[in-house]
């Protein structure tokens, strides 16, 4: 059993767990990139496993969703290099970190956003559920940890406005999670629009039947963990990966100080973003 300070490590200034090697992470702008290589992006408990699932049925030709680029040790990227298939890479890496084949080659991104206090929320269960993150005792300790950028992947304000500054350095497709709970036929439109394939209004409503939260807890809860089918950096259990799935949870849990507190935060940091006058904040 790892002791608490085993479970998180720090490289470049930002916690990473142990599931991320620091062999791996020094080695990682090393990493030769395909020019059709897809990127999943995101800060974690975002829906990256939602969008994993609703991409794996847009295509009809074989693909290889990888595990987590920075997932694992330093064998990680042979792995990855024997793969023949066309890869769908997970990654929750900041945009600094990505390594450079992928921005030289200019390959595809698609960033998941959700409303950052829904995340927090999100990430304070998965704190406390997941054996490889350091025990939480409380949530008023948990969020003065996320204001201060202090959780695993660092600051999710960091993460977001490090991708937007570079938007135009790679093709990076910006999804919105509440968006897509709202209207998951128009942004798989999108998704399906950017990657060049053509679907029509059947297909679509297939995909959102088998990709609805419920369907895909149910399946999740019939399979065997492996973590080579994780989309997730700090787990290998996916069982781990799907509580509520809703919007607005996190009004269960912010007082009225901490609501005031995030939402000063918030505007300092969000105020001259792009991206965040389409996230949805106060849902």
């Amino acid at each position: 059993m790892s002791s608490q300070s085993d479970l998180i490590h720090i490289f470049n200034g930002i916690p990473f767990t142990s599931r991320s090697s620091i062999d791996l992470l020094r080695a990682l702008n090393a990493f030769q990139a395909r020019e059709d290589d897809l990127l999943l992006v995101s800060y974690p408990k975002s829906g990256t496993h939602w969008l994993a699932e609703i991409i794996k049925h847009l295509y009809t030709s074989k693909v290889s969703l990888t595990s987590p680029l920075e997932f694992g040790d330093v064998s990680k990227l042979e792995e990855l290099s024997f793969i023949g298939s066309k890869r769908i890479i997970p990654t929750h890496l900041s945009y600094d970190m990505l390594p450079a084949d992928f921005k030289a080659k200019k390959c595809k991104a698609i960033y998941i956003i959700r409303n950052p206090k829904d995340t927090a929320v999100s990430l304070f269960h998965y704190y406390r559920d997941n054996p490889h993150l350091p025990t939480i005792d409380t949530w008023h300790g948990y969020l003065d940890m996320f204001l201060r950028g202090e959780v695993v992947c660092g600051s999710w304000f960091d993460h977001i406005l490090g991708w937007e500054e570079h938007r135009n350095e790679m093709s990076t497709l910006f999804l919105y999670y509440e968006a897509m709970k709202k209207d998951l036929p128009k942004t798989i439109r999108k998704i399906s629009s950017f990657l060049g394939i053509n679907i029509n209004d059947n297909e679509i409503s297939e995909i959102c039947k088998k990709t609805s939260f419920n369907e895909m807890r149910s399946n999740v809860e019939k399979e065997k963990s492996d973590v080579n089918h994780t989309v997730c950096a700090l787990t290998s259990n996916k069982k781990l990966i799907f509580r509520k799935g809703t919007v607005g949870d996190w009004k269960n849990y912010f007082s009225n100080k901490q609501d005031r507190l995030f939402d000063e935060l918030y505007r300092s940091r969000m105020d001259s973003s792009y991206l965040a006058k389409h996230i949805s904040y106060d849902n």
